[in-house]
């Protein structure tokens, strides 16, 4: 059933929890989604069906969430994030982040590290604003969104949408991979190599950043971006299975 959290930053979030015993998952969705989707459905009712907490919601200007996307910035979903996680977990989290999702679930394992414990990364994307987005675009492109503020990109997946000067600038602000990232715990990372928004390769760099030496990336070779097949479904059951056995009775705060 869906919920709502009244962050104490003025954000009004959709949720949907789980009650259970051990280590939690917590699901954070990709940029313009929301915690509708196959992946985090599926992983919700094996959560449940196991007796794990499970956590979803949706960022403010996503889903059913109160704000408009376009006023978005990833301060705001950091904010939502480290919010929804405060007031709706507790103990020991594992993070399953989907593209963007990865970015939060490092902003907030490095913000948190007392309570995150683990990542589940699938084709995560740290730093996408300004190293897929910005640096992708042609000069009139980024010339209309410094000038105009907004441009309306197309996608592949519905409807144009709008990438902001405001997303762009706060997201500079929030960049990961040019520095050692300072999380030891277990991080897996899922990432297909037929992906067209974020590039295997862009999976590799965040590897060489990660301090933890408990880490797996797993390539898949004919694996698309949202890596929502039931063969990648069933991947990510087993790997979050994997994490979560190993971490049960990691002591909580």
């Amino acid at each position: 059933m869906t919920k709502f959290l009244e962050t104490a930053h003025g954000s009004r979030l959709a949720y949907r929890r789980t009650e259970g015993r051990g280590v939690g998952l917590v699901w954070l969705s990709g940029f313009n989604s929301d915690m509708q989707g196959s992946k985090v459905t599926t992983l919700e009712a094996w959560a449940a069906s196991n007796g794990r907490p499970f956590l979803a919601f949706d960022y403010s200007g996503h889903g059913l969430s109160d704000g408009d996307f376009s006023d978005g910035t990833v301060s705001q979903w950091r904010n939502d994030t480290l919010d929804a996680i405060d007031t709706l977990t507790e103990g020991p989290q594992v993070l399953v982040g989907s593209s963007m999702g990865g970015w939060m679930a490092l902003l907030a394992a490095t913000a948190r590290p007392e309570r995150v414990q683990g990542l589940v990364l699938i084709a995560p994307a740290p730093d996408f604003t300004e190293k897929l987005m910005w640096t992708s675009f042609n000069a009139d492109t980024q010339a209309e969104i410094m000038e105009k503020g907004v441009h309306m990109r197309p996608s592949d997946y519905g409807e144009p949408y709008p990438i902001t000067r405001a997303l762009i600038e706060d997201g500079r602000n929030w960049q990961l991979l040019e520095s050692s990232i300072d999380f030891a715990g277990p991080v897996r990372i899922l990432q297909g190599m037929q992906d067209p928004d974020v590039p295997w390769q862009h999976a590799e760099k965040l590897v060489s950043v990660i301090r933890s030496d408990d880490l797996t990336l797993t390539l898949i070779k004919d694996g698309d971006h949202r890596l929502s097949r039931d063969e990648d479904i069933e991947r990510l059951l087993t790997t979050c299975a994997e994490i979560t056995a190993q971490l049960d009775g990691t002591p909580g705060t």
